[in-house]
């Protein structure tokens, strides 16, 4: 790789190559308050590479590469390659990750205890987690809540933020001042612009938390709070989790643990302000 970069997200450190300079210098850019890996040495590698030579110069069309790959993954414009370099970083984490259970979810945390809301997507995960996050929550993660299967902590991803169409112009209203990456538009999910995280979650970003509330969105509906069974939540985490299989015992003694100790939820909202109101209700009666 011509251009080299390193970050640390979270307990999880990276290497990220690539054909060309403007991917790695947006990730230097947003990931500057970012430490490197530990010791130097990444868990996970991550190319950005042209299919072919002449791909670099002409219509050039990025490719994801690394230690784990998907064969036949579309390339990406390379005005997208800062959403390239974080497909690239994700998509490490769900098919290499062995040492957490990986849960695809959005974690915040207060007083040293963490929500951890996870649903399909357009479910307004990303935006509540934003919106917490300026309200005074510690962002743990956007994309993944990894959960240690030791301990049943749940430890912090804090990568940016991944704000889709509507969601980006209310988040920006909320967020004054906040670190922006560049407007992406016609990706496979519409328009994105990725959000830094706030200093407090980058400098805590290695602090785990106690797991207290599992919420499940749905936005688009008229407002209600229901309880989830047991049988559901773990149905529903299983579905949620890269990893579950892989990790075999330990991914099912983990899960299990979760779901049989942390009380969990389904919101519906017709917007976000009912979604944060119905939030603070539920953390308040823990």
């Amino acid at each position: 790789m011509r251009h080299l970069t390193h970050v640390r997200i979270g307990p999880v450190g990276f290497r990220v190559g690539s054909d060309w300079r403007e991917p790695i210098a947006s990730i230097r850019d947003l990931y500057r308050d970012y430490p490197a890996p530990n010791g130097g040495v990444p868990d996970f590698n991550v190319h950005l590479y042209a299919g072919r030579p002449w791909r670099r110069l002409i219509r050039p069309a990025v490719h994801i590469g690394g230690d784990f790959i998907i064969p036949d993954a579309a390339p990406l414009p390379l005005r997208q390659g800062l959403l390239a370099a974080e497909m690239g970083m994700n998509l490490q984490m769900a098919l290499g990750q062995r040492r957490y259970l990986l849960l695809h979810a959005s974690a915040v945390e207060r007083d040293g205890k963490a929500l951890v809301m996870t649903g399909l997507s357009g479910a307004g995960k990303s935006t509540l987690a934003a919106l917490l996050m300026a309200r005074g929550w510690r962002l743990m993660g956007d994309e993944f809540a990894l959960i240690d299967p030791a301990t049943g902590l749940v430890y912090g991803f804090p990568r940016l933020i991944s704000l889709k169409n509507a969601a980006i112009e209310e988040v920006s209203r909320t967020l004054h001042g906040a670190h922006f990456g560049p407007v992406l538009e016609r990706t496979p999910k519409g328009t994105i612009r990725h959000l830094v995280p706030n200093g407090a979650s980058i400098t805590a970003m290695e602090q785990p938390a106690t797991p207290a509330l599992l919420l499940f969105p749905s936005f688009g509906f008229d407002a209600s709070v229901r309880d989830v069974l047991p049988s559901e939540v773990f149905v529903r985490l299983t579905q949620a989790s890269t990893n579950y299989v892989a990790m075999g015992e330990r991914g099912f003694a983990a899960l299990t643990d979760l779901v049989r100790t942390i009380p969990a939820r389904a919101i519906d909202y017709p917007d976000t302000r009912t979604a944060l109101a119905q939030v603070e209700r539920l953390w308040s009666e823990l």
